[in-house]
């Protein structure tokens, strides 16, 4: 379960990204949920479904995936707060703590138990559920644990994804002047070797990615 300090840092943090990429983005409600579907295809990519071939799961980047499902998640629940008057850390806080006692949803008329799904069957109930336009947390908290990942982690993780997006932003991504490869290695992998080098806990964490971030881009 994520503090109150831990959801205020991450709705706060997602806030500012989006305003980042367009000042009007309540107005413009962009389909977050469709993004989140597109994300948890990507989730499965990284993990591996061919039953054709040898693939090996690749456990940091389907990790990263579910970083950027909780970047989308976290929109769509800004804009229904804003939409209906409420206060959106009242809002993930009550979701949360559903997600805590919530075993099986009912989807399309058939009955989940999530104990009884494999990670890949659970990646494509979180896609189903997006494209019907429904958030359920309990699902994507089950998701989370499949992937060794528990809400503080998350947490860690998220804000190290948060400051790419930023890094990206600031150097023309919105106007495709972003490099996303750097010698040989998307930027999402270089990510996940500087958190791991960096203390989480540190009150300059988020300067201390950025930092090493310019350091890796090229010029």
């Amino acid at each position: 379960m994520l503090t109150k300090e831990q959801a205020t840092t991450m709705l706060g943090l997602q806030a500012s990204m989006n305003s980042k990429v367009d000042p009007d983005w309540v107005q413009s409600r962009y389909p977050y949920l469709r993004a989140v579907a597109i994300e948890g295809a990507e989730a499965i990519e990284h993990h591996g479904w061919k039953w054709w071939k040898k693939q090996d799961k690749d456990l940091p980047q389907l990790q990263m995936e579910l970083i950027d499902i909780w970047h989308f998640l976290l929109s769509e629940l800004l804009l229904r707060s804003a939409s209906e008057g409420n206060d959106a850390l009242t809002d993930l806080l009550a979701d949360l703590q559903s997600a805590q006692s919530t075993t099986h949803i009912q989807f399309d008329g058939q009955p989940y138990e999530l104990s009884a799904i494999d990670l890949l069957g659970k990646l494509e109930l979180l896609i189903a559920l997006s494209a019907a336009r429904r958030i359920e947390l309990a699902v994507f908290a089950a998701i989370i644990a499949d992937c060794d990942m528990d809400w503080t982690e998350l947490f860690r993780q998220y804000v190290g994804k948060n400051v790419l997006n930023m890094f990206r932003q600031d150097n023309g991504y919105k106007t495709g002047a972003y490099n996303k490869v750097w010698h040989g290695r998307e930027d999402n992998e270089h990510l996940v070797d500087i958190i791991h080098q960096l203390d989480a806990k540190a009150a300059d964490f988020k300067d201390q990615i950025y930092t090493a971030l310019s350091a890796a881009y090229p010029s």
